[in-house]
């Protein structure tokens, strides 16, 4: 009858990295992030208190017109009841409105953890804090331009 050998289970120590140092800004201490969604790309700065938000220098409802746009931005602020303690600044680039707003949320959820650890369960369980993967398929040669689309052949 073979031997069973032993095995023990070494636990490893996991320490926590430090809270994020709030960096300085004109507006007082901040906490940067950065949210991405398709090719946009949102620089975020959180600040604590109230303050005017603001994306690419204008006001936060000049940038994103639409109520959807509007809602989907500051989801992660209602979810976590933050959005009356909490103020950003954000520069997207890239991508359409619909895809810089989500590219935002995900920067604000980023960075709200940062602010406070026990807010992440309640921003995974909505998906604020899942980098959304999808991107545009790359075109194919010989499709005629298209990712998925055949060329037409000749009839004769």
């Amino acid at each position: 009858m073979p031997l069973k050998k032993k095995t023990q289970v070494i636990q490893k120590v996991v320490k926590k990295a430090p809270a994020a140092a709030p960096a300085k800004g004109k507006r007082g201490d901040y906490i940067a992030t950065v949210g991405r969604r398709k090719t946009s790309v949102a620089r975020v700065r959180l600040y604590r208190g109230s303050g005017e938000n603001t994306v690419n220098d204008k006001s936060f409802q000049e940038f994103f017109g639409d109520w959807i746009c509007r809602s989907q931005v500051l989801e992660p602020l209602f979810a976590t009841e933050m959005d009356k303690s909490v103020s950003f600044s954000v520069k997207v680039s890239g991508g359409g409105k619909k895809s810089q707003a989500q590219a935002v949320a995900h920067g604000i959820s980023r960075g709200l953890i940062k602010l406070n650890e026990e807010l992440k369960a309640t921003l995974r369980k909505k998906g604020l804090l899942t980098r959304d993967p999808r991107m545009k398929e790359t075109r194919k040669i010989g499709t005629g331009g298209k990712a998925r689309r055949a060329k037409q052949s000749p009839k004769r």
